[in-house]
């Protein structure tokens, strides 16, 4: 097929176009290089197209990966975030009306906020800040689009905290696991809130480059349904490092100090029931030990 990915250079969509062009699909990536980087497509051979989602960038696409959108949650600029992150999605979900194509975008457990986990579909969202309320705005988008357009799929899937290879460009955006074995690897104790016992469903990029797959293959899929996407299971901050150590072969406590933020979310963890029921997701890793140990072999860690 002809697949279009936006947000193509960046962590998560550089991992799916690279996917999607090994499977011997003709892969196009549209980026506009602001948070994404080159060297995420070095060894991508199909075409890149530098811009945003104003604009049609190509003719016609069998399906749409779209992951393009301003992840800094600390971007407190609400018309900047909705102009980019909903009315970049408005575009897409234009292009792929015009196209018949289906559509599987990236959504994000902020729109959770700091509801009890774990972490249902059926839970009544609560975002905490513009970013969640930016994911929620485009699920009910893709609601009243799918409504209006009854026979494009689109398939938004709520991303848990994901790490892997490719995610180093985002500096203090990247994974937790990525910047505690940076600070480990330079002989330094790694830098947790007090206790440590705050938990996170961390979930490896190839599960979730896998599931993006699954969903493009999925047989009449649920019109404009959204999806959990995590390990299904949730550790501490206190197991991350020690999975840290045990792939780094260090021997460094946590450094434990203060939480400075108002808002923060204690503990996410994804209900994968319906992901694995509809999508036929099985993550590989579960255990976050197991998920640093393949991170570190892959020697992107």
């Amino acid at each position: 097929m002809r697949i279009l990915v936006t947000g193509g250079a960046g962590f998560i969509g550089s991992a799916i176009a690279k996917r999607l062009e090994r499977d011997g699909h003709e892969v196009l990536v549209l980026d506009q290089f602001t948070s994404g980087t080159f060297a995420n497509l070095v060894d991508f051979k199909g075409d890149v197209i530098s811009g945003d989602c104003d604009r049609e960038p190509c003719s016609r696409c069998d399906v749409i990966f779209h992951e393009a959108s301003i992840t800094d949650t600390t971007v407190t600029d609400q018309l900047q975030m909705m102009q980019n992150n909903v009315e970049g999605f408005r575009h897409v979900l234009a292009w792929a009306a015009r196209w018949n194509s289906r559509v599987i975008w990236a959504s994000s457990a902020a729109v959770y906020g700091n509801l009890p986990a774990p972490n249902r579909l059926s839970d009544t969202p609560r975002p905490l800040n513009v970013y969640g309320y930016s994911k929620l705005a485009m699920e009910r988008l893709a609601h009243l689009w799918g409504e209006e357009h009854t026979k494009l799929p689109i398939i938004g899937l709520r991303y848990f905290n994901v790490y892997g290879a490719g995610e180093a460009h985002k500096g203090k955006f990247a994974s937790m696991i990525y910047q505690l074995a940076q600070q480990m690897k330079a002989g330094e104790r790694p830098r947790i809130f007090r206790a440590g016992e705050q938990k996170r469903d961390f979930v490896s990029i190839e599960d979730v480059v896998a599931v993006n797959v699954q969903a493009m293959k999925a047989d009449h899929p649920p019109l404009a349904a959204v999806f959990n996407v995590g390990c299904g299971k949730a550790h501490t901050f206190n197991e991350v490092v020690a999975g840290l150590n045990a792939a780094l072969g260090t021997r460094l406590e946590p450094d434990y100090i203060e939480n400075p933020y108002a808002f923060f979310q204690n503990h996410t963890e994804a209900d994968i029931t319906e992901t694995v029921k509809v999508l036929g997701y099985k993550p590989r890793f579960t255990d976050v030990a197991q998920g640093i140990q393949a991170y570190r072999e892959s020697g992107a860690l």
